[in-house]
């Protein structure tokens, strides 16, 4: 019988986090105890200090949790990429020769670790979970004996350090450049990351299926086609042509444009121009609880409500409507991206000089003439920019179109015809245990990487209209 581990699955978190209060608290006392040091060396005749007191407090906070923290994350990360490795050694010689073997046995060893059996466990099952046991105690000790004893050195030697000439709000400032450098290194690493991990994987895709075939196709059907393409010299059955995808993409992406751009932008101009603050200050935040709500209440919304509501109606005008369609997506979408645009919109318009207008009232405007002529014109980059993120967000939608408009790729301009987009044909396609040498399953990496293409087109583009309009009334 197995004692549960101290510092596996949740415990782990939960030992983690405990630590991370240490070091806090840590942190804290480090923090009181060197104010607390220049305060009584200035009541004791220093003449000067060269910083502030709360600068030499959060030097010593510094010194106690950041070294502290980056070792509790090091050695957090680490110690199960090591055990996995190390584990390998109990593994019978056939388990250990193939990678999807081996994650095999290693979850028998995890279950057995945790207590979930499914009868006797094999000898070297339980050997390994022994081992692991063993191994997750040791680096739990470890672990916190070493974070603790940084956090400690860390807070002395922050403390002897404090004297009345020593540059603390200095050493507090570069501290700052660099956590502020290395989070935008971490970002801008993994967004390549992320890029490059999606090209490789497309280039591969494009090794099996022609690239002018999946550009141009007009018929997109992944059906399982093992190593046809492959080399096997059988041509496959299935079929890779992106464009039903992005058409019933944009399909759907117009419809929600024809929903939210006039009631984001009619609303986001009462706010601003019309409004009282009592009538603002109830009416926007209502307006933007739209944008917390889960996308899979949409959907529920759009296929329980909208869509039989849509077919209902469209059969009592004697049209043919398919119980999922991208005019039932659409709509739900377009509510969904309200928010964004509405926001954005009463920003830009807020941001229109007052100059401007008190001009135009000047020269004998009536309220709407000078929202008409003068406001809207100046905020026109503003608002064309927060329509384009918006339209960003909608292509990225996937639970929606998902539950309203089907799985079915038709290549169809009709709104009333159940479509696809590419999003939910990425989340249909990897779902589930799949093949990663097969095209069916690198073709998601393919979409994919058009969708980040289109993406990053459309905000680069918002970008430059926003960068524009600042530098137009800074």
């Amino acid at each position: 019988m197995f004692r549960r581990p101290f510092f596996t699955g949740g415990s782990q978190t939960v030992s983690m986090i405990n630590l991370a209060l240490v070091v806090l608290v840590i942190a804290a006392a480090s923090y009181y105890l060197c104010q607390q040091a220049i305060l009584r060396a200035r009541s004791q005749g220093a003449q000067k200090l060269h910083s502030l007191p709360h600068y030499y407090g959060w030097w010593g906070a510094s010194m106690a949790a950041i070294p502290a923290f980056c070792v509790l994350l090091i050695m957090g990360t680490v110690d199960d990429v090591l055990f996995k490795n190390w584990l390998v050694e109990f593994y019978p010689a056939d388990v250990a020769a193939n990678a999807v073997d081996q994650a095999i046995a290693f979850a028998k060893v995890m279950n057995v670790v945790q207590g979930i059996l499914f009868g006797t466990p094999e000898p070297w099952v339980q050997a390994a979970a022994e081992a692991y046991l063993s191994w997750s105690e040791t680096s739990a000790m470890v672990l916190a004996l070493s974070v603790i004893a940084v956090s400690l050195g860390g807070a002395v030697f922050a403390y002897s350090k404090v004297d009345p000439e020593f540059r603390s709000r200095n050493a507090v400032e570069r501290i700052i450049l660099w956590v502020l450098a290395i989070s935008s290194t971490v970002a801008i690493l993994t967004t390549i990351g992320i890029v490059l991990s999606v090209v490789f994987e497309s280039i591969r895709f494009f090794r099996l299926v022609p690239f002018d075939e999946f550009v141009f196709g007009l018929v997109w059907n992944p059906q399982f086609e093992g190593a046809e393409r492959a080399g096997s010299g059988q041509m496959g059955i299935a079929t890779y042509g992106m464009i039903p995808l992005f058409v019933g993409t944009f399909l759907i992406s117009i419809v929600a444009l024809f929903v939210a751009v006039p009631v984001g932008l009619f609303s986001a101009i009462y706010l601003a121009e019309y409004a009282d603050q009592r009538t603002r200050g109830i009416v926007k935040p209502l307006l933007e609880i739209l944008a917390g709500v889960p996308t899979v209440v949409y959907g529920f919304f759009a296929a329980l409500t909208v869509a039989p509501f849509v077919k209902s109606i469209g059969e009592g005008l004697g049209l043919t409507v398919a119980s999922e369609s991208a005019l039932a997506a659409g709509l739900v979408m377009g509510v969904m991206i309200i928010p964004f645009i509405s926001s954005l919109a009463d920003d830009v318009i807020n941001a229109v000089p007052q100059a401007l207008r008190d001009a135009a009232y000047g020269l004998g405007s009536t309220h709407s003439e000078a929202v008409r002529q003068v406001v809207l014109p100046a905020a026109l980059p503003g608002i064309v920019a927060a329509i384009i993120l918006a339209v960003s967000r909608a292509i990225g939608e996937t639970m929606i179109v998902v539950m309203a408009a089907g799985l079915a790729a038709n290549l169809s301009f009709n709104p009333l015809d159940a479509v696809t987009t590419v999003t939910a044909q990425i989340v249909t396609i990897l779902v589930g245990d799949q093949e990663f040498e097969s095209a069916k399953t690198l073709s998601a990496f393919a979409l994919a990487l058009l969708l980040i293409v289109i993406t990053l087109g459309l905000n680069f583009f918002a970008l430059q209209i926003v960068k524009k309009y600042r530098e137009q009334y800074d």
